[in-house]
Formats: structure tokens, C-alpha cells, sequence
């Protein structure tokens, strides 16, 4: 695919109006991954369309699972299959650029015993998947990878019966424990997964959603989630009239979000954002720093809290920001090194490890981007990073091309930063934006911004 580069230029008019966001990521694979295990046909309604997903239902539909969209409706229906339905698929399953796909649909094809190859795209293909497949040999899944890190192309193949596992992860990942209750969900006996730090819990409100019996708890300072294998899963949502409704995308929300709190006079509402704690974790910082965000409407939503957010320009201050904050907001720190660029003074990030294996190294590229476009910053090189805010008399110099390394999160967070930077700020490749947020550019002009 050839790359399209993409230029942000200096915003001189306000951001206003509202849009709804693109359904969030991780709910919407979870929501297809459950509803091909069910019993009867699920609707879901704002799944969200970008390439991740789509190769998840596509991997699914490989496997022999009826995915259709009814236009009409606007809803998706997926026939389930029954945790013993689906079928070897006959080609490798191919997920590009989905990091949260793959790993979760090893962990659910372990748990319903069939085999297959995975592949995905150069940047997926170096991705670790070692924190994946070891719990997943544990359980007595075979791993076969011409690599000596175990990273894409792989082969897992279940034994005729999977073993239950009592798991600690060595690090916070809601990828992993997702594909451990997935696979769970095949093993004969009760998983258990034992949690230092609480990850994002999609995959425990939307089991229960389908019916699964699993419980979660606090012991000793971890976090034990445990669920019980061989579950009747039923569909929760059997009509269009009453789907099952994703929320709105955090991650997603966070670029317009940060681009309203630094345009001067912008006033924009985000519609039906989910505001899960595990993930509100952007909003509570930014608040930290002064923004002015307020929350409107606030519901329950298939398992999920879900509002809407009214965002207002605010100067920002720089403030430190523990290890502890990382795991409510791993994906939303491109968007927040942006803010922290235009605070006023320094703002202190600790603990981010875990951006070294996104798409990208996202420590390095939020980095190299930020001082190419005149930011200063300090790092020790392992997981901390200083950014000297710079927003007097709008002195962020900008006017760079910056490498995406085909990360859709670097791409739209450095389109922002054009918006407040004296000079354009070009992206080397905004098709990889299509991945999380297809409709990003023509959201963004809905509420005044224009790239080119």
C-alpha cells in the first residue's frame, strides 16, 4: 500500500460541535469473539469498522461463523457457533496490523480445540507474543514459530483437552488475561488469573453479558479473577430492535479531545464515550493539568458506564504522572505528550515500558517527533519521559515531517500538534489511521478541522 502523507496546519478558528464516536476497539473484538461462541444470533449495533476489527471478523468467518452487516439497520449479526462450532479454517488467518486480535483469538481457538496458523503485517510481525503463548503452553496448547522470540508467523495447536490454568502475569496486560478467559472458557475445570495491577475488565463484563460464570475479587493485593470452564454462552442481543451497543472509543476520543483543550475558544461534545475507570484515565489526568471537562448523560450501556463529554479550551499545566497511571491510559499517551507539549512547564511521565512493543516503539517516535518539531524533552532511554511544555506566545516551532513507523496513534497525535504549532506538521502515512479510527479526518471537519 502506498503511503499518503497527511498535513496539519495552524488552527485560527475554534473547534465546535459534536460527534459520536467510532465504536471502542477492545469492547467491539470481544463483542464478535463471544458472540461466535454463543448460543443464537447477536446484534451489535456501532461496532466499530476499522481494519483491526474487520480482520478479527474476517478471521472468524474463516473459522465458519456467519458475520453480516445489515445496512438497514445498521447493525451487525453474528449466528454463533456454540463453543464447539467452529471449524479449522483453511487458509493461515491473517490480521495485519491487529495486535488485539491475534492474541485474543489464539487464546479463544485454543479453548474451542482448533488449530491454525497466524500471520499479520511487517509491523504486527514484530510484536512479542511470548506473554501470550507461554500461559497458552501452560495449558497444554502446542507452539510451533521459525523465530527465537516467538513473535508472527505461528502455529498453536490445542490438545484434545485444555488444562485449566492459575496464572500471575509478569506484567499488566489486558491482552493476556483476555486470552487466558478465552481459552479458559475451553478447559475443564476453573481458570484463574491472578492480577498485581487491574487491567481494562471488557472481557469480564462482556462474558458475564453472555452468560459465563465468572467472579472477581481482591486477595492478599491481587486482583483474582476466576471463571469456570465450559459455559452455555447465550446470545444477549437476538434482535436488530434491541443490539447490543458498543461505546464510544477513549482512544479515540482523545485527539479531538486534546485538540479542543488547546485551540483557544473551542467547544466540542463527544457523544457516548464509554467511561469504564480502567480507561478514563486521559480525562483524569488532563483534569489534573486544568481542562475543563465536564461529563453529560451518564448510563449503563451492555455492561459498560457510557456518556457524553463536553470538552472547553483550557491552559494546561504540566504535572508528574506515576507508573500507576499507565495501565487506565496505555494508549492514549501520544495524544497526552501533545498536551503536555503545549503545558505550561514540565510534565513527568513514569513507567512506560510497555510503549517500547505497540505498533511502534512509541516511546522513541513521540520522542524523535516531538524534538523534530522544536519540544524539548528528557528520557533515561528505559520508561520515563520529561516534556518542557512551551505555550507562550505559541512557541512550539513545528514545520516537520514525522515518522509514523505505521503506527495509527503517532499519525493523529502529531496531526494535532499541527493544529497549535507556528508551522505544518506533516505525517510521512495517514493510511494506517484507518485501523482504529477510519472516519478520523471527516470527524475532525465536522468540528472545524481541515488536514491536507
Amino acid at each position: 500500500m502506498d503511503k499518503k502523507p497527511l498535513t496539519a496546519h495552524r488552527q485560527t478558528q475554534p473547534l465546535k460541535g459534536h460527534i459520536r464516536l467510532p465504536g471502542d476497539k477492545s469492547q467491539s473484538h470481544r463483542a464478535l469473539m463471544l458472540a461466535a461462541l454463543a448460543h443464537g444470533t447477536t446484534h451489535i449495533h456501532g461496532l466499530l469498522q476499522g481494519a483491526d476489527v474487520l480482520a478479527t471478523a474476517q478471521a472468524l468467518k474463516s473459522c465458519g461463523v456467519s458475520i453480516t452487516y445489515e445496512d438497514e439497520n445498521k447493525c451487525w449479526m453474528v449466528i454463533g457457533q456454540g463453543t464447539s462450532g467452529l471449524s479449522a479454517p483453511q487458509q493461515d488467518l491473517d490480521f495485519g496490523n491487529a495486535g488485539t486480535g491475534v492474541r485474543l483469538m489464539m487464546g479463544l481457538l485454543s479453548g474451542v480445540g482448533v488449530a491454525a496458523r497466524f500471520t499479520g503485517d511487517i509491523s504486527l510481525s514484530a510484536r512479542p507474543m511470548q506473554r501470550i503463548t507461554d500461559p497458552l503452553a501452560q495449558m497444554g496448547v502446542m507452539i510451533e514459530s521459525s523465530h527465537k522470540e516467538i513473535t508472527l508467523p505461528l502455529r498453536l495447536t490445542p490438545p484434545p483437552q485444555l488444562l485449566p490454568l492459575d496464572y500471575t502475569p509478569p506484567q499488566a496486560s489486558a491482552q493476556v488475561k483476555a486470552a487466558i478467559l478465552l481459552a479458559g472458557l475451553g478447559a475443564a475445570g476453573t481458570t484463574i488469573i491472578r492480577e498485581a495491577h487491574p487491567t481494562r475488565d471488557h472481557s469480564e463484563n462482556m462474558l458475564r453479558l453472555f452468560g459465563a460464570a465468572i467472579e472477581t475479587r481482591i486477595e492478599e493485593e491481587h486482583h483474582i479473577i476466576t471463571l469456570q470452564g465450559h459455559p452455555q454462552l447465550i446470545a444477549p442481543f437476538p434482535t436488530h430492535a434491541d443490539p447490543l451497543q458498543i461505546a464510544g472509543d477513549p482512544s479515540s476520543a482523545a485527539f479531538a479531545m486534546v485538540a479542543a483543550l488547546l485551540v483557544p475558544h473551542s467547544d466540542i461534545v463527544l457523544e457516548n464515550m464509554m467511561l469504564n475507570p480502567h480507561r478514563d484515565g486521559l480525562m483524569r489526568i488532563l483534569q489534573k493539568m486544568g481542562a475543563t471537562i465536564d461529563i453529560t448523560n451518564p448510563r449503563q450501556q451492555a455492561g459498560e458506564r457510557v456518556g457524553d463529554i463536553r470538552v472547553r479550551h483550557s491552559p494546561l499545566h504540566g504535572i508528574t504522572i506515576g507508573a500507576d497511571a499507565v495501565a487506565a491510559m496505555i494508549d492514549e499517551y501520544p495524544a497526552l505528550a501533545i498536551a503536555a507539549a503545549h503545558a505550561q512547564g514540565e510534565t513527568y511521565m513514569q513507567g512506560l515500558a510497555e510503549l517500547r512493543v505497540k505498533e511502534s516503539d512509541r516511546l522513541a517516535a513521540i520522542i524523535a517527533g516531538l524534538n523534530a518539531n522544536g519540544v524539548a524533552t528528557q528520557s533515561n532511554h528505559k520508561d520515563d519521559l520529561r516534556i518542557f511544555g512551551a505555550p507562550e506566545k505559541n512557541n512550539i516551532k513545528g514545520g516537520a515531517m514525522v515518522a509514523t513507523h505505521h503506527d495509527h496513534r503517532i499519525a493523529m497525535a502529531f496531526l494535532v500538534l499541527g493544529l497549535v504549532a507556528q508551522n505544518p506538521v506533516q505525517i510521512d502515512d495517514a493510511t494506517m489511521i484507518a485501523t482504529s479510527y477510519p472516519d478520523f479526518t471527516s470527524d475532525m471537519a465536522k468540528l472545524g478541522v481541515r488536514f491536507v
